[in-house]
């Protein structure tokens, strides 16, 4: 979903923010520290929460190795966030076999921290109105309202993905583009089942908890701008790190069988 702060009307002024849109912790309320080495702490944590709000759960090898940092510094960092409440510290998932040992840690933002962020603001609002809509119009009159706030940013990711071709995996990789410029901070990859879309951002996740159908819609997009059946496994809405939709791989044919069956192809389907 785009952004439901258009229920609310214009946003007040807020003060300055970065130029990649983030507000530094001492306009966030934290008491300002004076010394070089505390302003270059927060900076650097700043830029730890940056990471961390646009690609979800992430290792603090990773961490480290996007910011330039130590092992021993990155770690310096997340512990100070861990203390703070920033950050939690959760088991890797690893999905399929996995080498000795015990998986790698990932570090999720916490509930405070995205909304310090300012990822939530007017989600209240939103909230309302949707549960106003709900009492006046029925479940049905919720999935309307959804469906149609996700028309616009269908159209805008039909015309980014005009020369993607026709290979789901291709137009998969081609969205997450579109979505990104969207503010979903999204990526693309391809594994051994078929594609995996991943959104690191939502902005609506607080409605969204409570009025899945946002969620539904915004899928059905995926599926047609994709051109094939999907499924989601995750969604920040329930409390997942990165919202996942699974793009199943398309069967491939052999040229005798596919003259038997006139071409077509089936789309495998996952969630039965």
């Amino acid at each position: 979903m785009k952004n439901a702060a258009a229920l609310s009307g214009p946003q007040p002024a807020a003060g300055p923010v970065t130029a990649d849109g983030f507000r530094p912790r001492a306009l966030r309320g934290a008491e300002p520290e004076s010394s070089p080495a505390a302003s270059a702490d927060l900076s650097t944590r700043d830029r730890v929460t940056q990471l961390l709000l646009e690609r979800g759960a992430t290792t603090a090898a990773q961490l480290g190795s996007a910011l330039g940092l130590s092992p021993a510094a990155i770690r310096r960092h997340l512990d100070a966030m861990l203390a703070d409440g920033d950050v939690v510290a959760r088991e890797q998932v690893v999905r399929g076999s996995r080498g000795r040992g015990r998986p790698a840690k990932v570090f999720v933002l916490t509930e405070a921290a995205r909304v310090r962020c300012g990822t939530h603001h007017y989600d209240n609002i939103a909230t309302a109105a949707l549960r106003w809509i709900a009492r006046s119009g029925g479940p049905r009159a919720v999935e309307a309202f959804a469906a149609e706030q996700v028309t616009a940013l269908e159209e805008r990711c039909r015309a980014a993905m005009e020369d993607a071709g026709d290979d789901p995996l291709a137009r998969a990789e081609a969205l997450a583009g579109a979505l990104t410029a969207e503010g979903y901070a999204a990526n693309a990859s391809t594994i051994a089942s078929g594609g995996q879309l991943c959104q690191h951002h939502c902005p609506v996740a607080h409605v969204a908890a409570e009025f899945p159908q946002l969620c539904e819609a915004e899928t059905a997009v995926i599926s047609r701008l994709v051109g094939t059946h999907v499924q989601r496994l995750a969604t920040i809405a329930h409390g997942d790190g990165v919202c996942t939709t699974h793009i199943p791989a398309q069967p491939r044919q052999s040229p005798r069988a596919g003259a038997q069956s006139g071409n077509t192809v089936t789309t495998v389907r996952t969630d039965r």
